[in-house]
């Protein structure tokens, strides 16, 4: 079932919501990058030390394929996946924090914000970002599962941030989705302290990870399952896995353009990152097959129904919600499969469809102040009225369909190859996924050509492209296409990264 209300029509079709020559300018709107720019500095900064730097006053432990680093009694850890997310989010963060004060001005144009309401936006940004990092480098579970449910808090107000019907509407489906979803991780996580309190850890370690991986052995089988396919269903909720997958499109197509960046960007890795935490835990505990056959079959559900839902889909922000379905079920593949190639490919994917993501949301976010619908029936010739944007727009589409030389055409090639030398199971359904991918590229080729060709709506009269609109989306492409083509000295971060993550 799919349903194809978009945001409401704030002009008529082709007709400009914001003239060229309408926009102020509003410097204080500016200060949002200061957040992606601290996660930034700590992501580079944690590297060094992760890697082998000096810092005496860190509690220092090496496992699993890389160091770590804590404090806090190891109630905040930092190892190389960590570093990894951290990096991902800041960049992300930064693309969209950076393509908001063209938005903002925009949206004051139209008398959908004023100063007040944007100061409300920033500080729910800052805070969404934060609850974000806290979820990143907690090592305790209980922490992983408060910062979570924060982002859920967080961004129902950024859902909602224009009070419209629909917006309100989008917003109360994602709390009450998304509070299912969490109440369901919450319970996997008491049952997985439960089997860490009667295999004899101790209360203050019973939900810190890396003592839960390294007594995993000792754990109950029977509880063990059922906590880990309830965190999976939970933390999948946040991730758009199916079952709890329903909130998302309405989310991201009411969303303002920046937030749905963040959101598809990297609030659905950072919710799978979870997923990941756990996976090891239960593959020591239970063996490789149970989260396997888990996840796979998660992925492949999720990628039939995303493949089918973007051939009906006639709104393009509501297309780009169900591509984030699509590329979190190839993820997900990715964790089922669990070698080091499948692990690597898969934090690529990560990163990849991240800034490609949030390119796209942020440039449809221009489209529909530029034309005043979201509908892809009523944008057409985006090219001849509006080059640059149509050129950004068309080249971030490009990305998620994963072509060369975007990181995601290497991510999804390994992926598939990790897939087919797992064996003849998991080949079997490697080969299934990538029919379904074929579907979702043939629907998302489509409707986006759409979008771009043709004459523009007034004849042929092109609008003047606002570089400060356009340079974060610019910078996103060209990073995708950097880490596509060189990982450079971020390879062996990545390699970490995986190591962190392999089976024991």
């Amino acid at each position: 079932m799919t349903d194809n209300r978009g945001e409401a029509d704030a002009s008529a079709p082709g007709e400009p919501v914001v003239a060229p020559g309408a926009r102020g300018r509003h410097p204080a709107d500016w200060a949002g990058l200061a957040s992606p720019a601290v996660i930034l500095t700590c992501g580079a900064l944690l590297a060094a030390d992760v890697g082998g730097g000096g810092a005496p006053m860190l509690e220092r432990s090496r496992e699993l394929g890389g160091g770590s680093v804590a404090v806090y009694s190891g109630l905040l850890r930092a190892d190389a996946l960590t570093v990894w997310m951290l990096l991902v989010v800041g960049a992300v963060a930064f693309l969209a924090c950076a393509a908001s004060p063209s938005y903002l001005v925009g949206e004051r144009a139209v008398g959908r914000a004023t100063d007040r309401t944007v100061r409300r936006y920033q500080a729910l940004v800052h805070a969404f970002l934060a609850a974000m990092c806290l979820a990143v480098v907690t090592a305790n579970l209980g922490v992983l599962w408060v910062a979570i449910e924060a982002t859920t808090i967080v961004t129902a107000f950024l859902v909602g941030h224009r009070r419209t019907r629909t917006s309100v509407e989008a917003a109360w489906k994602y709390v009450v989705i998304c509070s299912a979803g969490i109440a369901l991780a919450f319970l996997g996580t008491v049952l997985i302290y439960y089997a860490a309190r009667q295999a004899g850890i101790a209360e203050a370690w019973a939900l810190d990870w890396p003592t839960l991986l390294a007594r995993a052995d000792r754990l109950d089988p029977a509880v063990t399952r059922l906590g880990i396919t309830l965190v999976v269903l939970g933390y999948g909720a946040k991730a758009g896995l199916i079952p709890l997958h329903a909130w998302l499109p309405d989310a991201h197509s009411q969303a303002p353009a920046p937030v749905s960046a963040l959101m598809s960007g990297v609030l659905l890795s950072v919710a799978f990152v979870a997923i990941l935490r756990y996976r090891v835990i239960a593959d020591a505990a239970l063996g490789a097959d149970f989260t396997r056959v888990l996840l796979a079959g998660i992925a492949l559900l999720t990628l039939a129904l995303a493949a089918g839902l973007l051939l009906a889909q006639r709104d393009y922000k509501r297309m780009l919600a169900y591509s984030s379905m699509e590329h979190m079920s190839l993820i997900a593949l990715a964790a089922a499969v669990g070698s080091p190639l499948a692990l690597s490919a898969g934090l690529l994917h990560i990163a990849g469809h991240g800034l490609a993501k949030a390119t796209a949301f942020c440039a449809s976010g221009q489209i529909l102040l530029l034309r005043g619908t979201s509908a892809i029936g009523r944008v057409r010739g985006l090219l001849a009225q509006s080059p640059w944007l149509g050129a950004v727009f068309g080249l971030a589409i490009v990305a998620l369909l994963g072509f060369p030389p975007f990181s995601l055409f290497a991510s999804e090639l390994g992926i598939a190859r990790a897939g087919f030398a797992a064996g003849a199971g998991l080949g079997w359904v490697t080969a299934a996924a990538l029919v379904l991918v074929l579907v979702a590229f043939a629907a998302l080729a489509t409707r986006a050509t759409r979008m771009l060709l043709g004459p523009a709506p007034d004849r042929g009269t092109a609008v003047a492209d606002s570089p400060s609109a356009l340079w974060p989306l610019v910078l996103g492409l060209a990073a995708c296409a950097a880490l596509g083509i060189a990982a450079g000295p971020l390879g062996d971060l990545l390699s970490q990264a995986a190591a962190t993550l392999e089976r024991p």
